[in-house]
């Protein structure tokens, strides 16, 4: 069971692996207040690392995918690139981890953060959409749209704390957080059905992987039975 386990994690982080090579080269929409800065199709695969790999590891396997990119894509290590890896890892870290206090205390903090900037305090209605991971951790467990709840929770706790973070490092006016408002929705609610497919994709590939593993060690166990049984027959024979 335990060497079954380590195979799965051992496909999904091939997997994760390759999901983040393609969506870091396709661009999904512009990121407002940066020159040449855009969100990707990893914004739908990367906070499903927490649940398949565990929080800690999950944000690990995030965050080396995050720094391979600079190496990969050629990426400039300038302070705006680092702050955008930032957002996901917490992003990985509400979708993988079941506390919900720890969880939910993420969006919260970010709110009293973004109004306690002399900007955010006139833009407060912004940081609404940061209810949306809080009324997630509230709702049961076996809702029967966990996973979608997870997934929305997951892309605007990224959203909070990339938002706080941008505003206290780029300069923007109050009057342009809140032009933003209907574009997160639109761009929020794509990224939030984006990370559920993704997962139930990810689940179903990984499912058809443990079933092929399932039969080969039963051809590898009935190999080892067969061989046992004719042993003895051939110690005879001479």
């Amino acid at each position: 069971m335990m060497k079954k386990t380590r195979l799965l994690k051992g496909a999904f982080l091939i997997m994760f692996s390759l999901m983040v090579l393609a969506g870091k080269n396709i661009n999904f929409s512009k990121v407002v207040g940066a020159d040449n800065q855009f969100f990707t199709l990893y914004q739908f695969a990367g906070p499903i690392a927490g649940s398949f790999l565990g929080t800690t590891f999950g944000v690990i396997s995030v965050l080396g995918a995050e720094l391979a990119s600079f190496l990969l894509l050629g990426k400039e290590l300038t302070i705006i690139n680092l702050l955008r890896i930032t957002p996901m890892l917490f992003a990985a870290y509400y979708f993988g981890n079941k506390d919900r206090l720890k969880t939910a205390l993420i969006p919260a903090a970010c709110m009293i953060a973004f109004i306690a900037h002399s900007v955010g305090r006139q833009a407060w209605p912004f940081t609404l959409y940061w209810l949306i991971p809080i009324i997630g951790r509230i709702m049961p467990n076996n809702n029967r749209f966990r996973i979608i709840l997870q997934s929305f929770g997951a892309t605007f706790t990224a959203h909070a704390v990339g938002s706080t973070l941008w505003l206290y490092t780029v300069p923007m006016t109050s009057a342009e957080w809140l032009a933003l408002i209907p574009v997160v929705a639109l761009e929020r609610f794509i990224f939030g059905f984006g990370i559920a497919g993704t997962f139930y994709l990810t689940r179903y590939v990984l499912k058809k992987v443990a079933q092929k593993i399932s039969m080969a060690e039963q051809v590898l166990n009935t190999n080892t039975i067969l061989e046992a049984q004719a042993e003895p027959v051939a110690v005879k024979a001479k």
